[in-house]
C-alpha cells in the first residue's frame, strides 16, 4: 500500500483489557446502588406501618409504596449520607450521615398538591437530634391545609366552621366492662389490637370503631361499653401548645387554630406567640430569632407580626385516641413532607399464626 508522506500509516488497535471479575461486580453494585438511590429519592419508596395510629385504614404490618411524584421529590438537605440508609447504618447504631453540610431544601414539581384526607408520610418535626430530612418517618392523614382554621369539638373535626367527613373505620378508646373475664379469642375475633389493650377500672380499654362498640354493648355478658373521651375545658399539658393555663385544649376539644400559609401574616401577641413560636424559631430558617420575656425578636428587633415563609399542615391519625399527631406537637412544615402513601403491596399480621400470617385481601390494595 502506498502512503503519502503527509498521511499517517494505519495502526493496529491494541486489544481492550478485560475487566477483572471483582471490577465487574464492583461496577454492577455501584450502578445498582446509584439507580436504587435515584428511584428511592425521585419516584417511589417502600415503608412499613409499625404503630396502630392509622387503624383501621392502615394496619400494623402493612407495607406501603409511597409516591414522591405526587408532591414532587425534595432535593437532599443532608448530602453526606451512606446511600440507601436513613439514620443509621444497617444493623448498627452507627450514624449513617454527617450534618457537617446542610443545604436549603427545594422541591421539584409534582403533579399534585397535598389534599385534605391524603395519607401522607412526613418527617417527625419535633425530632431535633436529626437533620430535617432524616427525622423519623411518620404517617398520618392530612386534615388541615394551609390557611384553614381547625377545631375539634367533642371529637368531631371542624374546618373553617364546618364539620368534615370522618374516615371510614375511625377508632376511639372504649372501656369494656364485662360480667366475666374476656378471653384473648374474644378480642382476636373482633380484630382488636392486643398490643394496645390494657385493663382499667375493672374492665378492658380497647381501640374500636363506634360501630364495633355498639355491637359489643349488645352482648349479654357485657355490663357496659363506655367511650373514654376528654371533656371540654379540661386542659391537657401534653396537648399543643402545652399552655393549659391559656389554652384549655385536649385531644377531643381543640382549637380553633389557624394553620399557617406561605405569605400569610399573623399578629404576634402574648396570646398568639405560643401557637407560632415553634414554627418561627424551628422551621422558618430564621438565623437570628428568639423569644425573650414573652416577646419575639428577629435580627435583634422586637416584632409584632410575622409573615410565614412556607406552608404548614395539620396531621391526624384515624385511630383518634391512639395517635401522636398534630394535636400534641403542632404543625408539619411543607419541607418535612416526604410523599403520598398510594398502595399496600404486602401485609402481615404480627399476631397471626403461620397459616394466616399474610393478609391476602390487603395485597396491592390502594390507600384511600
Amino acid at each position: 500500500m502506498n502512503v503519502k508522506f503527509w498521511e499517517k500509516a494505519p495502526q493496529e488497535k491494541s486489544p481492550k483489557k478485560k475487566k477483572s471479575f471483582a471490577r465487574e461486580w464492583g461496577d454492577a453494585i455501584l450502578f445498582a446502588v446509584v439507580a436504587a438511590s435515584l428511584i428511592r429519592w425521585a419516584t417511589f419508596e417502600a415503608y412499613t406501618i409499625p404503630t396502630p395510629s392509622m387503624e383501621k385504614s392502615l394496619l400494623v404490618g402493612d407495607f406501603l409504596f409511597v409516591s414522591k411524584l405526587h408532591y414532587g421529590p425534595r432535593t437532599p438537605m443532608t448530602p453526606l449520607q451512606v446511600p440507601l440508609t436513613h439514620q443509621t447504618i444497617w444493623g448498627t447504631n452507627i450514624p449513617s450521615y454527617s450534618d457537617a453540610i446542610q443545604l436549603m431544601p427545594h422541591r421539584l414539581p409534582g403533579f399534585s398538591e397535598v389534599k385534605r384526607f391524603d395519607v401522607v408520610v412526613f418527617n417527625y418535626p419535633p425530632e431535633s437530634q436529626h437533620p430535617a430530612d432524616l427525622r423519623t418517618n411518620y404517617i398520618k392523614r392530612a386534615i388541615g391545609l394551609p390557611g384553614d382554621s381547625l377545631a375539634v369539638k367533642d371529637m368531631q373535626v371542624y374546618i373553617n366552621g364546618k364539620a368534615i367527613e370522618n374516615p371510614a373505620g375511625m377508632q376511639y378508646k372504649y372501656l369494656l366492662v364485662p360480667k366475666t373475664q374476656l378471653s384473648q379469642k374474644f378480642f382476636q375475633d373482633r380484630n382488636i389490637n392486643l398490643n394496645d389493650l390494657y385493663t382499667y377500672d375493672n374492665g378492658y380499654a380497647v381501640d374500636a370503631s363506634p360501630e364495633l362498640a355498639a355491637e359489643m354493648a349488645k352482648l349479654d355478658f357485657m355490663k357496659d361499653v363506655i367511650l373514654m373521651k376528654d371533656l371540654p375545658g379540661k386542659g391537657d399539658p401534653q396537648v399543643f401548645p402545652h399552655v393549659p393555663s391559656m389554652y384549655d385544649w385536649n385531644k377531643d376539644n381543640f382549637g380553633a387554630l389557624y394553620i399557617p400559609k406561605e405569605g400569610a401574616t399573623v399578629a404576634i401577641t402574648p396570646k398568639t406567640l405560643p401557637l407560632y413560636e415553634k414554627v418561627i424559631l424551628g422551621y422558618e430558617h430564621n438565623d437570628d430569632a428568639a423569644v425573650r420575656d414573652g416577646k419575639l425578636f428577629i435580627d435583634g428587633k422586637e416584632v409584632n407580626q410575622y409573615t410565614f415563609k412556607q406552608n404548614y399542615y395539620f396531621m391526624m391519625g384515624d385511630n383518634r385516641h391512639n395517635s401522636l399527631d398534630s394535636r400534641f406537637w403542632g404543625f408539619v412544615p411543607e419541607d418535612h413532607i416526604v410523599g403520598k402513601a398510594v398502595m399496600i403491596w404486602m401485609s402481615t399480621n404480627p399476631e397471626g399464626t403461620f397459616l394466616d400470617r399474610i393478609r391476602w385481601s390487603r395485597i396491592f390494595k390502594s390507600i384511600e
